[in-house]
């Protein structure tokens, strides 16, 4: 049985999963104070704390944040799957409970957090370490358990802050600890990150071996979204929450608004910016080998998701426990050069991420007098050279694929789109054309009706996202090197954090507001924001308007960072998850076996999946276990 803080507090000792424990030699006890006597071993520690949280945070499968909001659609077969078990689905389902949550993180990132402290507490015994060093390790220790706070936070709200381990010989009364309002736990966090600046080196001071650690750029960026956080709707006066209080009746949420909030995350973000640019970290762009403009913007776009801790957007980097390749690499059967055994291909983008990308002229589908949105689910065709092996030239092409931005190329494929599965040959071209009709083209499916007992994608769309361009779907694990890593923060996001915090702190947007989100817009090849509105859209005077340009942010936002566990936090920060979250979700006809019948006779998209619900305000925050709340005498969140 979980003892939640009682078990982590109580136990003897709690090490990270390190190969020297195997070292001990006979008949010799090894005790925190003697690990903490020799460097190797204080280091193989600080190590081991980034393999545990590493294994929390980047694995897809139990990740919440990742398949937990309204990105994805999946067929039965995975959606049930025990091998596979993707828990964010069924959270998006609206199945998630306080017995057993799934992708409960609490009581295992209290572990986290007793291992940081037994670190910071025993480091300045090492004897042979200099202090430079000393200094670093403890700073980047702190920033780890700043971070780990905040993912608490975000996830359970208002949490238990450990200052330092307690000891074990206490009453147990003693351990039953209370949860701190939102506003202490904020302030607790930016206070561990302010003591880590002072010692934290620039990302090009380390060695390539600590690519996995903290860097200045790093903490700064995490600063600014802690800050961000803490001034979003769901924390900064919140009604839902306005009487959520401890057992002795102290307030847990303060619900009254403050706006300067704001001011303290944009200033943190310019600062954040400001950090980076010193240094070595930039937006990956310039890409130039391609025919065509679009084909090295897509490039530059794809280049977001892959790192090898060689990225100059990352700041701060992990390596995946588990990726996306088993899940959306397509499914080509009866393709002999293309087919690859281990991929579902049954993991797609929902049609409402479909419809979120913008047009080319980098405006949402229905904005932009340029683009039909009512025929939208009409066939057309495309002519024009631009568009030159991403969508087939003068050929029946529906016209929601059509003058779409190169982030909708880059992350989506759908009929009738291109999509590079490899590198050409003089013998092999690789640059599929995606055929999703029934039966007779590779892409389709090959049942009768829509099976609950197979891989089968239900939707039509298929996650270019995450899988790489330039290896070939056959084979394709064979080409990882297991070095890949998921971007925990990159810098487009701290340019996007500066333009949301600087709009709602200010009355009327200006250049601070602009700027950051141009600099976004420009590596994604669309115009900058306040051209496109004013030239192209039906309603030009949209970005004067802080209310206008929230909604153009928060848009951005949802296109840059899709499908990278970015959407579920923000739906909810911005307290908007009931509204995104309680709808159908939708896609092609896939038994169609001609253009259409699979389009539905244009008559639109029809429902592949209406199970998602959101329950506000319970769902805001995930519950703690039943058990652990049982056992701590804590209060539970509220609805749970």
């Amino acid at each position: 049985m979980k003892k939640y803080l009682l078990s982590i507090f109580c136990a003897v000792l709690l090490l990270p999963g390190c190969d020297y424990l195997d070292m001990v030699p006979e008949k010799d006890i090894e005790t925190v104070e003697s690990i903490f006597e020799q460097r190797t071993k204080a280091e193989a520690w600080w190590k081991g704390i980034y393999s545990d949280l590493n294994t929390v945070m980047t694995d897809i499968r139990s990740n919440i944040s990742y398949m937990g909001a309204d990105e994805y659609v999946t067929c039965l077969a995975l959606y049930n799957s025990d091998m596979y078990g993707l828990d964010g689905l069924k959270v998006a389902d609206g199945l998630q409970m306080s017995q057993k949550p799934y992708g409960s993180l609490w009581y295992r990132m209290y572990i986290i957090i007793r291992n940081c402290n037994t670190f910071l507490e025993n480091i300045d015994h090492t004897y042979n370490i200099d202090e430079d060093d000393r200094n670093w390790w403890k700073a980047d220790v702190k920033a780890v358990k700043a971070f780990v706070y905040f993912e608490l936070v975000r996830r359970y709200g208002p949490i238990c802050l450990i200052p330092q381990n307690m000891p074990v010989d206490l009453d147990v009364s003693k351990y039953q600890l209370p949860r701190q309002p939102v506003d202490t736990c904020f302030k607790e966090i930016v206070n561990l990150l302010e003591e880590a600046m002072k010692y934290m080196p620039m990302h090009y001071q380390r060695l390539s071996n600590n690519g996995h650690t903290f860097c200045l750029e790093a903490l700064y960026a995490l600063k600014a979204k802690v800050l961000l956080y803490a001034a979003s709707p769901l924390f900064n006066g919140n009604v839902f929450y306005s009487d959520f209080k401890n057992k002795n009746g102290e307030l847990l949420f303060n619900k009254t608004y403050d706006r300067n909030k704001w001011l303290l995350a944009a200033e943190a973000a310019d600062k954040a910016i400001e950090i980076c640019l010193q240094g070595d970290r930039k937006l990956s762009s310039g890409y130039s080998a391609k025919k065509t403009k679009l084909l090295n913007t897509m490039y530059d776009i794809e280049n977001t998701t892959f790192s090898r801790f060689d990225n100059q957007e990352y700041l701060l980097e992990w390596k995946y426990v588990s990726g996306f390749h088993t899940f959306t690499l397509p499914r080509l059967v009866g393709d002999n050069k293309n087919f690859e055994g281990s991929a579902l291909g049954c993991l797609s983008p929902s049609m409402k991420m479909v419809e979120m990308y913008y047009t080319e002229h980098g405006l949402p589908i229905d904005a932009d007098n340029d683009w039909a949105y009512g025929n939208r689910y009409k066939l057309g065709s495309e002519s024009s050279q631009l568009y030159e092996n991403v969508i087939p030239l003068n050929t029946s092409v529906v016209n929601l694929h059509l003058k779409r931005e190169a982030r909708f190329y880059a992350s989506i494929a759908g009929d009738r789109m291109y999509w590079q599965r490899g590198n050409n040959t003089l013998q092999d071209d690789y640059n599929l054309l995606v055929q999703a009709h029934k039966n007779e083209e590779p892409w389709g499916t090959q049942a009768d009706i829509i099976v609950s007992n197979t891989w089968q994608n239900i939707n039509g769309y298929w996650l270019k996202k995450h899988l790489f361009s330039w290896f070939p779907t056959q084979g394709y694990a064979n080409n990882l090197q297991g070095i890949e890593t998921a971007a925990i923060i990159r810098l487009a996001e701290v340019y996007l954090m500066q333009a949301e915090a600087w709009n709602e702190y200010l009355e009327t947007p200006d250049d601070r507001v602009y700027n950051p989100l141009d600099e976004v817009r420009k590596r994604a090849g669309i115009l900058p924001v306040r051209e496109a509105w004013r030239s192209y859209s039906n309603n030009p005077t949209k970005v004067e308007s802080q209310v206008g340009m929230r909604d153009i942010i928060r848009q951005e936002c949802n296109i840059e960072f899709a499908f990278e566990g970015h959407r579920y936090w923000n739906i909810r920060r911005w307290l908007i998850a009931p509204q995104e979250m309680n709808q159908k979700q939708y896609g092609w006809n896939i038994l169609g076996t001609t253009y259409q019948s699979f389009y539905n006779n244009e008559n639109g998209p029809v429902v592949v999946w209406s199970k998602n619900k959101f329950v506000a305000p319970r769902d805001y925050f995930e519950p703690i276990d039943a058990e652990e709340i049982l056992i701590s005498g804590m209060v539970q969140n509220p609805g749970w």
